[in-house]
Order: structure tokens, then C-alpha cells, then sequence
């Protein structure tokens, strides 16, 4: 199997599975607006757009490096495992999760699992998942998108915790002191 291709699948695999595992999700009882909404999609969807430029036959200064089989693997194996943490907060988020800023009427702190790493996995997941990606194209493209969605992932975290902490009070505010936002065993 070529890189494109296992890069490709795995990203392919995840867009399916979530939208299908969308279904399984509780209504919202209350959502953020639209309009704070609107500033990290249009970030997620340039930065997906630059991500996923086909980097095949780039040359010169837009492609700053050619990876080896070896480490082209081994970001494949990021991606992998990236998707896969996304994966194990997902399932263990269950019918709380939301693909937006929402609040469920059971609405409480998930501080358990991965959740107990990070305030926000499926994030880390993703990251991890983007930045081996963009480091197996080796393209100013695949930069340029991991930038944007970088930007825009901590956009709408910081957009989250605004809401939760809205929602949840001083329980929202204890979690976030003890967990760290994206970054595993960093300071809070």
C-alpha cells in the first residue's frame, strides 16, 4: 500500500465513522451562537482544504522535505494513533458529545478516561493526526493547514470552556485547574 493511500484510508475511515457515530448523541438542550461558531469552522475549513492539497509532484520551495519510507510510516502510525485516542474520548464522551458548542440536559464534567489527561482528547487526537500528516506530505500546504487547524481547534476549545464554564459553574472551573487543555502532563 502506497503512503497517499494509508494516509487517505485512515482519514477516509474517520469522517465515516463520526458522521455515523453522530447519530448516537443526545439533543442539545442549549447551544452556543452560530456566529462564535462560524470563526473556527471557517478556519477547520481552510485548513482542511490546505491539509488535503495533493502533494504529488510538488517541487522547489513548496515542498520543504521528502520524508524516508521509514518515517513516512511512522507518521502514518501517528495518524493511527491519533484517530484512535479521538476514537476512545468519543466513545467514552457516549451521548454527551456534540459536534458543536452545546450543553445536553445531563450535562456534567467527564473527568474520567482520557478525559482525565486532557480537557479535550478527541482535539489532542485530531492534532496529533494533522500534524503527522502534515509531516508526511513535507509540502508548505500541508503546513499552512495544520496551522489553520490548529488555530481554529484552540478557537473553539477556548469557545468550550467559555460555554461549559457558563453552564457548569465551579465544577467546570476545579476540572480545568487540576486537567490541562490539549497537551498531556502539561502545566495548567
Amino acid at each position: 500500500m502506497q503512503i497517499g493511500h494509508a494516509v487517505a484510508a485512515l482519514w477516509l475511515f474517520w469522517v465515516v465513522s463520526w458522521m455515523l457515530a453522530a447519530t448516537w448523541a443526545d439533543p442539545a438542550k442549549k447551544r452556543a451562537d452560530l456566529k462564535s461558531e462560524a470563526r473556527y469552522r471557517v478556519l477547520w475549513v481552510a485548513g482542511t482544504v490546505l491539509m488535503f492539497v495533493p502533494a504529488h509532484g510538488y517541487v522547489g520551495r513548496l515542498r520543504l522535505w521528502t520524508p524516508t519510507l521509514g518515517e513516512a510510516w511512522v507518521c502514518v502510525a501517528l495518524i493511527a494513533v491519533g484517530i484512535a485516542f479521538a476514537w476512545w474520548a468519543r466513545l467514552h464522551l457516549g451521548r454527551l458529545w456534540s459536534a458543536n458548542v452545546t450543553a445536553k440536559a445531563d450535562h456534567r464534567v467527564v473527568d474520567t478516561g482520557p478525559y482525565g489527561l486532557v480537557r479535550h482528547p478527541i482535539y489532542t487526537g485530531l492534532l496529533l493526526s494533522v500534524l503527522a500528516t502534515a509531516a508526511v506530505k513535507g509540502t508548505i500546504w500541508g503546513i499552512a493547514g495544520a496551522a489553520l487547524l490548529l488555530v481554529g481547534v484552540v478557537v473553539k476549545a477556548r469557545l468550550e470552556e467559555s460555554f461549559l464554564r457558563g453552564e457548569l459553574g465551579p465544577a467546570y472551573d476545579e476540572y480545568a485547574r487540576r486537567v490541562p487543555m490539549l497537551v498531556p502532563f502539561a502545566p495548567t
